[in-house]
């Protein structure tokens, strides 16, 4: 068992926040781990090339160098994407958790060349009921002129531990928008550095988390942007319910030379208990002038004069309830262009929300 000190903020602050980093303690990381045998990929085009070596992965932040050399050393799963393709093509791999398959270690390398599009759905899903453990690393490097969606499915379930350390470079008019789904794990730790480093480039970040029964989650976000006007958006809509915990840790960094550049981030979490906890740091730090960043952070009850007129049209209060929750999610779901996909999302919402 190993006690994980993880997802430090890139500027401390006062210990009374209690926000600074997550410890776990009697975490299991798995030393000898057999292949990962429960992937489905699918792509649509030769455009699409996918190989399975990837060179010795070093990050700016990411969760812990425990964890990092866990996934240079161990990993059970390694996928080397490369797009070349000038209309947008997409490829979906679905990481399936069972009694044979219930350790994933991997490392995912996604190259937008030059004026490419592409979709990448990447999803985590428990097929049958086990205790799984997931620590993944996806890299994803925007070239110029290219437009890149990343869409990460977070399903396990409450046994398990999930672990994610993800890293962005997006160059001169180059575009990442990622959608992240973070619903499963007893801990669900993330961390997500943006080097938006070109001119014109633009980095947009959509998540939605909904976390129950015990379930902790600790998000780390943190965008540095170094190219004139270069832009980037954090969304983040959440709900906690039971005992469920969540930290949000937003970081936007105005570095020197970014002038005209902009940095928005927005987090807003529903609290369905008297139990649920939840604890944000919005932060904008800047090196350079002529720069326009906003921030801001919320958490509380569903509004009851909202909930009072939707049951006052004939819906009972847990369906009042669940339209309301969908009303906040729907803005970041809707950018999700897979109608199935969007679909089982708010089937799994409405489940966890019961």
């Amino acid at each position: 068992m190993s006690s994980l000190k993880l997802n430090e903020t890139p500027v401390r602050t006062s210990r009374n926040f209690n926000i600074n980093n997550i410890k776990l303690d009697n975490i299991s990381v798995p030393k000898c781990l057999k292949e990962f045998k429960n992937v489905n990929i699918s792509e649509c085009s030769s455009k699409i090339q996918i190989e399975n070596t990837i060179n010795k992965i070093d990050l700016k932040y990411g969760l812990d160098a425990e964890l990092l050399n866990q996934v240079n050393e161990s990993s059970n799963y390694r996928a080397s994407i490369t797009i070349d393709s000038k209309v947008n093509k997409d490829i979906a791999i679905e990481f399936n958790f069972d009694n044979s398959n219930t350790t994933l270690v991997e490392a995912i390398d996604i190259v937008a060349s030059e004026a490419t599009k592409s979709t990448i759905v990447i999803r985590y899903n428990e097929k049958q009921d086990v205790e799984a453990y997931h620590n993944g690393v996806i890299r994803a490097v925007a070239k110029s002129n290219s437009n890149v969606n990343i869409i990460v499915v977070n399903m396990m379930n409450e046994k398990s531990n999930n672990f994610l350390s993800i890293e962005n470079v997006i160059e001169d008019n180059a575009k990442i928008n990622f959608y992240i789904v973070d619903f499963g794990g007893k801990n669900s730790i993330t961390n997500y550095y943006a080097n938006i480093k070109g001119k014109n480039a633009d980095n947009k970040l959509n998540t939605i988390y909904l976390g129950k029964d015990n379930q902790l989650l600790d998000l780390n976000y943190i965008a540095e942007l170094y190219g004139e006007k270069s832009n980037i958006d954090i969304e983040v809509q959440g709900t906690l319910k039971d005992n469920a915990k969540k930290h949000f840790k937003g970081t936007i960094d105005f570095k020197k030379g970014c002038k005209k550049a902009t940095g928005n981030e927005n987090e807003n979490c529903i609290l369905l208990s008297d139990t649920a906890r939840s604890i944000a740091l919005p932060m904008l730090l800047c090196s350079e002038e002529d720069v326009e960043g906003n921030h801001s952070s919320s958490a509380g009850r569903v509004a009851e004069k909202e909930l009072f007129y939707i049951m006052t049209r004939g819906f009972n209060y847990k369906d009042a309830m669940k339209l309301m929750i969908r009303a906040k999610f729907n803005k970041i779901l809707e950018q999700i262009k897979d109608e199935n996909l969007r679909n089982e999302i708010l089937e799994r919402i409405d489940k966890r929300i019961d």
